[in-house]
């Protein structure tokens, strides 16, 4: 029987974008738990450790210095700088991944995937939209992870990159975690399964 996804030989690269407090990493971490052939690939960035995150597991967290060397070196895939702390996504990572079967996904700043759109890397792209600016204020002020000056930043931000979602092949609003995932899971799934992927398919015999 064929998997729902699973049956590449090489696996490809989903990038999703949202404003911070959509819920993007929530919908990530349900894609990864359903499909063991969904792997996220893990992010540097410069910004501080906050409570409960894991190094190396939420983020590989690293000085200005280090950060500075990786780009000097062409190891990023894409990088961009967000509220004055630096992101960026290591090709050896991603590469090892999709070798091995596994879909990717990115979810990363919209600076940085437009900057893959631009450059044709091929990757399924989605831009995961919060029901209501309104409502993306008080996720963010119930998260109570920032300070009220940071969180109107983020809003800011968040308006800039809503115009950004044209660059996207998918538009997903989350005004419901199930709904919004379902479609999420739907795109994947049908994304496995287009004919230009026919050849790649895993004998399963």
């Amino acid at each position: 029987m064929e998997k729902l996804l699973g049956s590449l030989s090489r696996g490809f690269v989903v990038v999703m974008s949202a404003p911070a407090g959509t819920g993007k990493t929530t919908l990530a971490r349900m894609l990864i738990d359903e499909f063991p052939s969904v792997t996220e690939s893990i992010s540097c960035t410069t910004r501080p450790i906050r409570p409960g995150e894991i190094a190396d597991k939420d983020y590989h967290f690293m000085t200005e210095a280090q950060f500075q060397e990786k780009e000097k070196e062409g190891q990023f895939l894409e990088h961009a700088t967000v509220f004055g702390q630096h992101y960026g996504t290591l090709k050896e990572h991603v590469e090892k991944k999709l070798h091995q079967g596994q879909h990717v996904l990115l979810v990363i700043d919209t600076q940085g995937a437009v900057q893959l759109k631009k450059m044709n890397y091929p990757a399924v792209y989605i831009f995961i939209r919060p029901p209501s600016m309104a409502e993306l204020r008080t996720r963010l002020f119930n998260r109570k992870t920032e300070a009220e000056e940071h969180i109107e930043e983020r809003l800011a931000w968040a308006e800039k990159e809503l115009e950004m979602a044209t660059h996207y092949d998918y538009i997903v609003t989350n005004d419901n975690l199930h709904s919004a995932y379902e479609i999420l899971r739907s795109i994947l799934i049908a994304e496995e399964h287009k004919t230009k992927r026919y050849h790649e398919r895993k004998s399963n015999k």
